[in-house]
């Protein structure tokens, strides 16, 4: 079996727009829009989907319903890419412990309730893996997905 696309699926509620909207401008995206899926194009690539899910119930991060999947999202310029994140709808649920350490992260929420996280590791991550400089995704329990770069 060769794979020929993978991606990213995203259940939304109650609004799909806002939810295909705020990662396209999160990821410099377009969003090509159904009734009830949406895709997310980057550079001419499609790289997510947005089902409209009328039942979602958005994870309570930490404690409360658990998330199935986060998006980390590697960049090089915090404040920026915080002010982005914000301005586009996001919320942040937890600042990092040291916004001025080497490699650090924090964590947001989008606008369905998706927690995602904006990293970051000084020279780290062009010298040893630059395909994770975009995106890189982990399941829950850790036991899945793309590995972390250290």
């Amino acid at each position: 079996m060769k794979i020929k696309r993978q991606i990213v699926v995203f259940d939304a509620a109650p609004d799909l727009e806002a939810e295909s909207r705020f990662w396209a401008g999160l990821l410099d995206g377009t969003v090509e829009a159904e009734d009830d899926w949406h895709s997310l194009l980057v550079d001419g690539e499609w790289r997510m989907g947005f089902q409209l899910a009328p039942n979602h119930v958005a994870p309570k991060w930490p404690n409360g319903t658990p998330q199935q999947i986060h998006l980390d999202i590697w960049v090089d310029d915090l404040p920026s890419a915080h002010d982005k994140a914000i301005a586009l709808g996001a919320r942040l649920l937890q600042p990092a412990e040291d916004p001025n350490a080497a490699e650090q992260f924090q964590v947001y929420a989008d606008p369905a309730g998706h927690p995602f996280c904006l990293c970051w590791a000084l020279g780290i991550m062009t010298s040893r893996m630059p395909e994770l400089d975009t995106v890189t995704f982990h399941e829950q329990d850790g036991t899945a997905g793309i590995p972390d770069p250290w």
